[in-house]
Parts: C-alpha cells; structure tokens; sequence
C-alpha cells in the first residue's frame, strides 16, 4: 500500500486495488480513516486535531489526490504529496 505523504505523525495511503468511491486511508497511531475524494465524506475514527489536519490537507490536495487515483486504477506509479505545513 503505497505511502503519499506522512506529517504530524500521520500515514496517507492510496491503494491500487481498492474499490470506488474514490478515497485515501490516513492512519495516525492506532487510528484509521478513509476521505472520500470529492466529497470529503470522513469514515472511521481519529482524534480532532489530526482529524483538522488531514481535512486542511486533503482541501489543498483534491487534485493531486484524484490524479493518484487515476493512476492508482491504472496501477501507475503513485506521485509523492506534500505534507501539511
């Protein structure tokens, strides 16, 4: 499962086998959730602050994000994104 991005002591993941919507996992210590992409629909738990984090970073990725997607399903390499700062 290949690593997008990490900061704040969070993973952001994308799988290339993984089923539509299109989404990103974020994992923070013992935490996991799913984003979807587009509609920022947030499943599963996290704690706020990070919860804060991903979503801020997640708002100035969208693009970035879908773009991986599309390469993710095309099993493509997966491009870095830059962490929050």
């Amino acid at each position: 499962m290949p690593e997008i991005s990490r900061f704040l002591g969070i993973i952001i993941r994308m799988y290339y086998r993984d089923h539509a919507p299109p989404h990103f996992h974020a994992e923070y210590g013992e935490y996991e959730i799913t984003v979807e992409i587009g509609a920022g629909t947030v499943e599963g738990r996290f704690p706020r602050r990070e919860l804060t984090a991903v979503l801020e970073w997640y708002g100035l990725h969208e693009a970035e994000l879908a773009e991986n997607w599309e390469r993710a399903q095309k099993r493509h390499p997966l491009n870095r994104i830059a962490p929050l700062e």
